[in-house]
């Protein structure tokens, strides 16, 4: 399945600015620059300029151009974005561990069951990953992604490390919603061991249901997150 150009110029510009390559309250290229560079109609470009716009990423003046939104430097784990859009956002220096890498499951956790009312998938791609800034492990998270229509997704690596670009980018399925629960915890065994934190130290348990531009296709992660060397925000 081909990525719409529009799409294309999306993702790309979102990365730049995410990136810091284009500054807040900087000047993104104009529509003329942008057809050159994408070899696009002004028609494809400004589709993936409004998207932008949608997803509070610039805004635009007339006269003036398109111009980077305001990105808060802290840590926004509780956000609808990604991991890598996060901590680009941040300024930090952040990677990712995977634990477990991508195989077949069933959502069988009981923490899970009053989050699966709509749900129609009985098997779902388990994947675990330990989450770093600064060398610090901050965040675990368990994802279940439906298995339905994601050839080879379970054999290659993903775009740019990235998850919901993934989705995006090779299956034209975009993360555009989210239900969470938030709550404090005591840390377990296996929890404190790879947070490296004592046990029963305080940790955030984060329960999502990430709704998708995909009609029933739903995506759920279970977070524990230690907040204890950096502070989370809800930045959208």
């Amino acid at each position: 399945m081909k990525t719409p150009l529009y799409r294309q110029i999306q993702a790309s510009l979102k990365e730049k600015i995410t990136s810091g390559f284009y500054p807040e309250g900087g000047l993104i290229p104009s529509e003329n620059d942008l057809c050159t560079e994408f070899n696009a109609t002004r028609m494809t470009v400004r589709q993936a300029l409004n998207e932008l716009v949608k997803e509070g990423y610039i805004t635009r003046q007339h006269g003036k151009g398109s111009i980077v939104s305001a990105i808060r430097k802290s840590l926004g784990l509780l956000s609808l974005k990604g991991w890598t859009e996060v901590v680009g956002a941040s300024d930090r220096h952040g990677k990712t561990v995977i634990l477990e890498n991508p195989n077949i499951k069933k959502i069988e956790e009981p923490i899970f069951k009053h989050l699966l009312d709509v749900e129609s998938h009985a098997e779902f791609i388990f994947l675990k990953r330990l989450r770093f800034v600064e060398d610090t492990p901050v965040m675990l998270e368990e994802t279940y992604i439906p298995n339905e229509e994601l050839p080879n997704f379970t054999t290659e690596p993903f775009v740019e490390g990235s998850l919901f670009r993934t989705l995006f980018m090779k299956y034209q399925i975009d993360v555009n919603g989210m239900t969470q629960e938030v709550r404090a915890i005591s840390a377990d065994k296996a929890v404190a061991n790879l947070l490296k934190l004592k046990v029963k130290s305080p940790v955030l348990h984060i329960l999502r249901r990430y709704s998708t531009s995909k009609e029933g296709f739903y995506l759920y992660s279970s977070i524990y997150c230690d907040t204890e060397k950096f502070a989370i925000s809800s930045f959208n």
